[in-house]
């Protein structure tokens, strides 16, 4: 399967820069580029990607309103890309909020070439940038500056088996399916059926909200590594 990416950023260096690293991977094709959020939105309208490299802070649209424009669409509009949030600081407001939004993860600009090529394929197939311990880190200063919801959030995780609220803390944690297979003694394809279970459950678009809801409904403590 061949990914369609759109880079979203008002660097132009930065932005052909993305592009042209990504292109260069046979399985990787760039079909559009834009300056700012709101041009972001009508090329993503119009070539529909598979992922998005969204940058954070720019100018018109910032990133975070064209997340939340392409993960929300209006009636009518169909078409969900995955969305990558790129920052150039590890710790940002915003990026937690595209998280809740619905965001697949977050990079540094600076990353690897290798990781950026990575983080395509890996948001591509379903999955979600959550490894990089920055991510984790993110979440739960976030979550520190924001009390947990209380009993309410509590409330929805009322309808989880023991094993399903076991697997959701371990997903919080940080760790791949494969990771927590080997925890729980089951097979990996155990794991992603308790998944796909949770993001039903839960009303999750995926693992990254999964996370979040984890911090916030207090499942999960932050700083807690137990």
């Amino acid at each position: 399967m061949v990914v369609r990416v759109v880079v979203v950023d008002d660097q132009d260096m930065v932005r052909s820069g993305f592009a042209a690293l990504l292109s260069a991977q046979s399985d990787i094709d760039v079909v559009g580029e834009a300056p700012d959020g709101r041009r972001g939105v009508e090329v993503c309208r119009s070539t529909h990607p598979d992922v998005v490299l969204m940058d954070i802070r720019m100018p018109e649209m910032d990133g975070l309103e064209a997340a939340r424009r392409l993960l929300d669409p209006p009636p009518g509009v169909t078409h969900r890309p995955k969305v990558l949030m790129l920052t150039t600081f590890d710790i940002d407001d915003y990026v937690y909020e595209a998280l809740q939004a619905g965001a697949s993860g977050f990079l540094l600009k600076d990353a690897p070439v290798a990781e950026l090529v990575q983080a395509v394929r890996v948001i591509a197939s379903g999955d979600a940038l959550l490894a990089p311990s920055v991510t984790r880190r993110l979440i739960e200063d976030m979550t520190r500056r924001r009390p947990p919801a209380g009993r309410r959030a509590r409330l929805r995780l009322n309808g989880l088996t023991p094993r399903e609220t076991e697997v959701l803390g371990l997903v919080a944690r940080g760790l791949s399916n494969t990771e927590i297979a080997a925890t729980l003694v089951v097979a990996e394809q155990t794991v992603k059926t308790h998944m796909t279970r949770l993001i039903a459950k839960l009303g999750a678009r995926d693992r990254a909200q999964l996370v979040v809801l984890a911090y916030e409904s207090g499942l999960v403590v932050p700083g807690s590594t137990g």
